[in-house]
């Protein structure tokens, strides 16, 4: 392989014209394939199609339609001008092209004059009950010539029980807002809900009815609702936006960031602008010939791979400082151009491509994750790895013939000095290094059970985004989430049984429950109603007897609503309002047959969704299938379990992958085991620093640790090849291979370290745990491991000295000829 290598190298070198052609060619076809390359950062495209919860989201869509709501708030007006406003605006919206229908006033009023048909007969006669014990208690207190023979306290007339019994019924939570508009008089803001035709995960549509919805409010005149009169646009389909304007910056941003940094390193590396060229021109036609690959493939990226450029230009301008930091070295000791080539690409080339292919391996296990971020960015992130050799074994010898040719030859500022001082310091304090690294492993180990997983889903998404910070803000106003768990029924009887059964689990578990209220066409129109207007009438003519000259100024304004509620007469479904019933209609109009399900946790907390879908999905069903639940909450779910399940699988998977695949490509396993040893040490080393800098894991910095399996084992892959050599000498191979080491996992680091800049806080929090990874394996890789190996080192030249003085000391007892005396 080495051999192979030497020579493919030695070809392009001696043609470059023909290398350089053929690679230029397919980096042009490649960004001509990779220019339509789009983002794609919905949550809902991580989980792949099979899971259930995406297969009944994908369902919800096509009958019920878009989840969510394009929100418009307007702000800084009184009360009565946000009202007016809200009333002018309505129609104008509903006026708009792919608009189902607009909400700009709660259903409170019609469900307060009806609340009590929501409750059963039973408790119907307990309030007429108490009602007539306490009026009969009255009369008799205005009697003067009654005496009681006991003493018996008043009949209660609270009804505080019943109303906790019924306090999470959807009728009662539709009635309980005291103003009917979305409105909050003190924060001065009103709130209209528009509800799109389509869903949101369509961000062409998305931007398309926002941009609708902006350009009707920017030709509005909002001064005539008060001087400071503004609107803003948040819900579903604004966040989703913001949120992909935001990755796309981060991206550029990053990316941009990573190169500068890696061309400030290079610089200050090889002190020579020409050697910087030689060593990005491989990687930025690798990088075409992946992206080319990539657009051919999946036509998009995602959240993670939409930033493998930087991460891959990292990786591999690693491999540049190697190859031709030791094609420098053997010029600059007399070597000719082609054979430095050879030498380079045989030896540290087979070294590097060893190291690639075991990166590749890495991420190919990666691959196999079925969460798709995870499976595309390990799959391309492979790929991309080989096609990175491949693209220097083509390139860079090309490019070394070329400069050959010109009568460039390297300054000994671009090569590493002769003898490092730290080699020598490593030499003379080797057991005192060694102690003092173990004892610090000893003591990061000691913190690794405080490590901690964060289950927050807010490292999937900026919350201190405006658009995200004003839809909380929404939330509170409307006093329920936007975005209920949506559970399909094929009947209407099924979806009455669905409703019943939830609601009673709801009552079951009390405040443990995460549910907040259960609601659908079926719960919104009770059941007997004649047979509770009976009961009505009997209670509301107890109301016309009460003396209300002896009642509180409160208790007249209750009992006035109570005679109204009273007096109620039974509804249909034909008698509830209009933005009542299209909440519940289906995309043609006629009824979903589908409960809504309004969460009562935070739905970024992912062990509390997580026990939300258990209490949704436990729900008994007629026929005894599953439940058909849909909406972000599943979908989150879900992903937390596949993560949590996959993540030791994956860690597994490829520490065993990597040690296997280093045990045949460097033909041993006692080097196989020293090459992985200072990544495993670094890695525990990184997991129990975690807690002192209060970092935690997260769904998407967890990939982190496999990918730093798989990057930094080649610093040890290496070091242990060129230490193996015939004739090297520690000091003067650490002096060269230290410092190509320390500029490969820094330009690494960088590459990874650029989404420290992101203000994704699940990007961000990956390049910060990257940073951290690639610098602890650089202070093992360079102080630790050397020095421990230097221990070993001696520790074998002595058994073998002891071993070979006993030989001798035999031999001599035998009468025999000793080492000395021995014939040749």
């Amino acid at each position: 392989m080495e051999r192979s290598l030497g020579a493919l190298a030695t070809r392009s070198h001696q043609r470059p014209i023909l290398a350089l052609g053929l690679a230029l060619l397919l980096a042009a076809v490649g960004g001509f394939f990779a220019r339509n390359l789009k983002l794609n950062a919905n949550l809902v495209d991580l989980l792949p199609n099979s899971f259930e919860s995406v297969q009944d989201l994908h369902e919800l869509e096509t009958r019920f339609g878009a989840l969510g709501w394009v929100s418009v708030v307007g702000e800084g007006g009184d009360a009565a001008s946000l009202r007016r406003f809200a009333d002018d605006l309505a129609p104008k919206l509903q006026a708009l092209p792919g608009v189902r229908f607009v909400e700009k006033e709660r259903t409170g009023a019609f469900f307060r004059d009806r609340a009590l048909y929501f409750l059963s007969e039973e408790d119907l006669r307990e309030v007429h009950r108490r009602l007539a014990a306490r009026l009969q208690w009255e009369r008799q207190q205005a009697n003067p010539l009654y005496v009681p023979l006991v003493d018996e306290p008043e009949p209660t007339l609270d009804f505080s029980d019943l109303e906790a019994k019924y306090g999470g019924a959807a009728g009662q939570k539709l009635s309980s807002a005291k103003d009917d508009y979305y409105l909050d008089a003190k924060a001065r803001r009103v709130v209209v809900l528009v509800k799109p035709e389509m869903t949101s995960a369509d961000l062409a549509y998305s931007r398309r009815i926002v941009d609708e919805v902006r350009g009707l409010l920017d030709a509005q005149e909002l001064s005539k609702y008060g001087p400071d009169f503004r609107v803003e646009i948040t819900g579903t389909f604004q966040k989703k936006l913001d949120q992909q304007k935001q990755i796309i910056r981060d991206i550029a941003v990053s990316s941009a960031v990573a190169m500068a940094l890696m061309l400030l390193y290079l610089l200050f590396h090889f002190r020579s602008a020409l050697a910087v060229g030689l060593v990005l021109t491989p990687v930025g036609v690798g990088l075409a010939w992946t992206y080319g690959l990539v657009a051919l493939v999946y036509g998009q990226v995602n959240l993670l791979t939409g930033f493998l450029g930087a991460i891959l230009g990292g990786l591999g301008v690693e491999h540049g400082i190697h190859l031709l930091g030791r094609y420098l070295h053997l010029r600059t000791e007399g070597e000719s151009s082609v054979e430095a080539t050879r030498e380079s690409f045989t030896h540290t080339g087979g070294a590097a491509l060893v190291s690639a292919l075991v990166a590749a391996l890495t991420f190919f296990v990666l691959g196999t994750s079925r969460l798709r971020a995870f499976r595309e960015f390990g799959v391309i992130a492979g790929i991309g790895m080989l096609v990175l050799i491949a693209a220097y074994v083509l390139v860079l010898p090309a490019l070394l013939g070329l400069t050959a040719r010109w009568g460039w030859r390297p300054k000994r500022a671009a090569v590493a000095p002769s003898e490092s001082p730290f080699g020598r310091v490593l030499v003379r304090h080797r057991y005192v290094i060694t102690g003092v690294s173990a004892v610090l492993l000893v003591g990061l180990l000691t913190q690794v059970p405080r490590v901690r997983f964060d289950y927050n889903f807010g490292t999937l998404e900026d919350q201190d985004l405006p658009s995200f910070v004003l839809d909380k803000q929404v939330n509170e106003i409307i006093g329920y989430s936007q975005t209920p768990v949506v559970v399909l029924t094929k009947s209407t009887q099924e979806e009455h049984a669905m409703a019943s059964a939830l609601a009673r689990r709801q009552r079951e578990r009390g405040k443990d429950s995460t549910i907040d209220f259960v609601a659908s066409l079926s719960s919104l129109v009770p059941q007997d109603q004649p047979r509770k207007q009976a009961v009505l009438q009997d209670i509301h003519r107890l109301l016309e007897n009460v003396p209300e000259e002896r009642l509180s100024p409160e208790q007249r304004t209750q009992l006035v609503e109570l005679r109204r509620q009273s007096e109620a007469r039974p509804f249909t479904l034909e008698d509830l309002p209009p933005s009542v019933r299209q909440q519940f209609m289906g995309r043609e109009g006629t009824p979903g047959s589908f409960v809504l399900v309004y969460p009562a946790v935070d739905q970024s907390d992912g062990q509390a969704v997580r026990a939300l879908a258990r209490e949704v999905r436990g729900a008994p069903t007629l026929d005894g299938g599953r439940v058909s639940a849909a909406g972000e909450a599943m979908v989150m779910a879900d992903l937390l379990d596949m993560v949590t399940h996959e993540a030791p699988l994956i860690l597994g998977g490829t520490t065993l992958a990597v040690l296997l695949a280093m045990w045949m490509t460097l033909g041993g396993l006692r080097m196989a085991v020293l090459c992985l040893l200072p990544t495993v040490v670094s890695l525990l080393a990184l997991i129990g620093l975690m807690p002192l800098v209060g970092v935690e894991f997260n769904y998407l910095n967890i990939l982190i640790i496999p990918v730093l399996i798989g990057t930094t084992v080649d610093a040890g892959v290496h070091l242990l090849t060129r230490l193996a050599s015939p004739g090297s000498d520690f000091v003067e191979v650490y002096s060269e291979t230290g410092r190509a080491i320390a500029g490969g996992l820094l330009t690494s680091a960088m590459g990874f370290g650029a989404l420290f800049l992101a203000r994704h806080p699940g990007l961000n929090s990956v390049g910060a745990l990257a940073s951290m990874g690639f610098a602890t394996n650089l202070l093992v890789m360079l102080v630790a491991f050397p020095a421990l190996l230097l221990v070993l080192t001696e520790r074998r030249r002595r058994r073998h000295r002891a071993r070979m003085d006993s030989e001798v000391k035999e031999r001599a007892a035998a009468g025999a000829p000793g080492p000395e005396h021995a014939t040749p």
